[in-house]
């Protein structure tokens, strides 16, 4: 049983920057998906980003360019900085984590592990 606790969200203004962490426990998780997702209040969670055990890692359109997803597997821990921040990137962050040692999985439905989320508010 994999337990995930995320930390550092918060408020920031418009163009500022946050870094999001992600520590597993209970089992290693080096070489599982480690993702980020998020939602809106009335949206669905949607994709973020995700990194493979090897290092492999893939975004959503409209971040790739502002946030990056790293990992450290000795601390099975996994990170979100981003940057420039937008109103729309406000949401409640969830990390996820699969046992899955190949591609990059994109579905909410494909993770068997969530966070509890951390909120994440971009004033304007």
């Amino acid at each position: 049983q994999v337990r995930l606790a995320e930390s550092g969200g918060g408020l920031v203004d418009t163009g500022g920057s946050l870094t999001l962490s992600c520590e597993a426990s209970g089992e290693t998780v080096s070489r599982s998906i480690m993702a980020w997702f998020r939602q809106a209040p009335g949206k669905e969670r949607e994709f973020v980003a995700a990194i493979t055990g090897s290092g492999n890692t893939d975004y959503r359109d409209g971040v790739a360019d502002r946030f990056s997803i790293s990992r450290d597997n000795r601390k099975n821990t996994a990170w979100l900085q981003m940057h420039s921040l937008k109103p729309e990137d406000t949401a409640v962050y969830y990390c996820a984590v699969e046992n899955f040692a190949g591609r990059i999985l994109y579905s909410v439905g494909k993770y068997t592990y969530w966070g509890q989320g951390t909120q994440v508010t971009v004033s304007s």
